[in-house]
């Protein structure tokens, strides 16, 4: 991605307007919360939400955690049953993620859930957070503001040190109170896990709930948690990837035009119906790509095709990372 110059900001009502109206706009803006330094993207915005992954170079897509200001601005996102209500009612605002069930309704980009039918968010307890949230008006999806794989920041010179060039702002809030991510608790099914440790203990949840709560933290192949290693949404069709034309009873995934690929035995993929063609970017934009990704593959799950093709996605910056999720899904 093209390098540009990063401004650390001092917290005052323009500076925070400023970095809101830059996430308004799909621009990334690193802020404090009591647990690191986020890498904040507006969560409705797929766009947006590609480019977190871009600028922390993640080999692939994990799930974000979205974070809002309140409770009222999450509820339309999730399904909140007794149990997370109850949570929310007494650690909220805090350093508690709660993994729930998506709302069909919900706005939440599909590419911020990894394509998951569950939803990680979280209310903090930061002023300069819940300020920066609030004047944006949309949820913030963010992860740790680091290079993927590195320490996570818990000041903002660890945040210029490590993505300096490829944010325009930084919110400097001072050091963070925990130093450590948030507790992420799944709170999905029946069972209630704690997918990772933070500073609110399975205990402490258990006390609230007034039930068994687990520890879950080993590497997974359920699809929890940021943190852990994760089997994402994939189709149950399977996929042809790198392909150069349509064979009979496939839908088309495609990128970039289309003009001079045809249907295998004669015809043109514009004389395919439509239902059976999707274009991740006509324009061959690999952020957008990336943000249709998810919602694409599904739509295309759920037709009448026997298998889906896949056509070529160059292998550089984020397409690196489309690549990586597509050869698992054709696995």
């Amino acid at each position: 991605m093209d390098m540009m110059k990063t401004q650390i900001l001092t917290i005052s009502p323009e500076n925070l307007e400023k970095a809101a109206g830059l996430l308004r706009a799909g621009e990334l803006v690193a802020f404090p919360t009591e647990t690191v330094y986020g890498l904040g993207a507006n969560a409705h915005d797929g766009k947006a939400i590609a480019r977190i992954y871009e600028a922390k170079g993640r080999p692939n897509f994990n799930p974000l955690i979205s974070h809002g200001a309140s409770l009222d601005m999450l509820l339309p996102e999730a399904e909140f049953d007794d149990r997370a209500l109850s949570l929310a009612d007494k650690f909220w605002p805090g350093p508690l993620t709660m993994i729930l069930p998506r709302k069909a309704t919900g706005r939440i980009s599909d590419l911020a859930c990894a394509g998951l039918p569950t939803i990680a968010l979280r209310v903090p307890s930061h002023k300069v957070a819940l300020d920066l949230i609030a004047a944006a008006g949309v949820p913030i999806a963010a992860p740790s503001a680091n290079a993927s794989g590195g320490l996570s920041p818990t000041a903002p010179h660890h945040v210029l040190s490590s993505l300096g060039g490829k944010l325009p702002v930084i919110l400097a809030g001072g050091a963070t109170q925990y130093g450590l991510e948030s507790t992420v608790v799944d709170l999905s099914g029946d069972d209630v896990a704690v997918v990772r440790a933070g500073a609110i203990t399975a205990e402490d949840i258990a006390d609230c709930l007034d039930c068994t709560v687990t520890y879950e933290l080993e590497a997974t192949e359920k699809p929890r948690s940021p943190g852990q290693l994760l089997r994402h949404y994939a189709p149950n069709k399977p996929l042809r990837l790198r392909a150069v034309d349509v064979e009979a009873g496939e839908a088309l995934l495609a990128f970039g035009s289309t003009k001079f690929m045809g249907l295998r035995g004669g015809g043109s993929v514009k004389d395919m119906a439509d239902d059976l063609k999707m274009n991740l970017s006509e324009s061959g934009d690999l952020l957008e790509a990336a943000a249709n990704l998810f919602s694409y593959l599904r739509i295309l799950d759920g037709s009448d095709a026997a298998r889906i093709a896949v056509m070529d996605v160059p292998n550089i910056g984020i397409g690196i990372a489309i690549n990586d999720r597509l050869k698992r899904a054709a696995a």
